[in-house]
């Protein structure tokens, strides 16, 4: 079994706790540490909800780091419609025992990386990629010394879920989507052409409230919010699980179909802000960014519960 180092970067967020109990879950991921950004909710209840995560998931080794409490240029958005005002659904949060990592996100980010052999340290960005931007212009050499970037975020044929055109991580913070798109890395782009194949449906929910962990029972009751949340405000019957999908990816990349790309990000227009251009025209040798046409939305379920069912055992 190969072992993946990576950073995960995130704004929990409901799918993003499920993101995290997944990757802690999961003995192919050397997690280096968790960095968190202002997303879903503000960037105090990200730092913490992660660390809340983490205790829950006996994971108090890995570092969390907090980072950018608002965007690039713009104001902080915010998503506590889908993830409740705390950002974890109906968990009622609680003052986390584990320690904050050393200095902030972007120079976490940085050292970890630069401090590693060239390629060997991915990165899940699950939120706003202000982090991830704000480390590539402290460290110029970061794009070239990267792993693979793997992100939630975009949106094509799906359109989008916070305008028409634009799906929100992308959204929230454009401009530093347009950095590191424009950087060089290599980028995998999980968006909702993909993600909405993966549905938290009954018996899906089901199979992880079996599980007799407090991982798993948090994981669940996290998938029943969204789903409640889901009915009510969109009418679907079963919620899309987006930000897994990034952790999914590094595990099991066969449960996604990809194809190789040109992405740019809208950043100029307030109508299409954040509207991810993708093009598909390009030379397959020497294009940086891939692209997610389609998902195992079971298999990722699958591994979910693979995943949680052996680490309570």
């Amino acid at each position: 079994m190969s072992i993946q180092s990576l950073i995960i970067d995130c704004d929990p967020g409901v799918d993003d706790a499920v993101a995290l109990f997944l990757a802690f879950a999961a003995p192919e991921l050397n997690l280096l540490a968790v960095t968190t950004v202002g997303g879903n909710v503000p960037g105090a209840l990200t730092q913490r909800n992660a660390r809340i995560v983490r205790q829950i998931a006996g994971r108090e080794d890995v570092p969390v780091h907090g980072g950018a409490e608002r965007p690039l240029k713009r104001p902080p958005a915010g998503a506590g419609a889908f993830h409740g005002p705390e950002g974890l659904g109906d968990l009622e949060p609680f003052q986390p025992t584990g320690i904050v990592g050393d200095g902030p996100a972007a120079n976490a980010i940085v050292d970890l990386v630069m401090s590693r052999p060239q390629g060997s340290v991915a990165v899940a960005v699950m939120g706003p990629m202000t982090n991830l931007a704000l480390a590539m212009r402290r460290e110029r050499r970061l794009a070239d010394w990267l792993g693979p970037v793997v992100i939630m975020g975009g949106a094509r044929s799906e359109g989008g879920n916070i305008t028409p055109s634009a799906e929100f991580n992308i959204w929230a913070d454009p401009d530093a989507a347009a950095v590191v798109f424009g950087s060089g890395c290599e980028v995998i782009a999980l968006g909702l052409d993909a993600t909405h194949q993966v549905r938290a449906t009954e018996d899906r929910i089901a199979a992880i409230e079996a599980i007799d962990s407090e991982a798993a029972r948090t994981t669940a009751s996290m998938l029943r919010f969204s789903q409640r949340v889901e009915r009510e405000v969109v009418g679907w019957d079963s919620a899309p699980l987006h930000d897994p999908c990034t952790i999914a990816w590094l595990i099991r990349p066969d449960l996604f179909e990809t194809r190789p790309c040109r992405i740019e990000v809208e950043t100029t227009s307030e109508l299409t802000r954040g509207h991810t251009a993708v093009e598909f025209r390009v030379d397959p040798a020497t294009a940086r960014h891939r692209w997610a046409t389609a998902a195992d939305g079971q298999g990722v379920f699958d591994l979910i519960v693979g995943k949680l069912r052996a680490a309570a055992t």
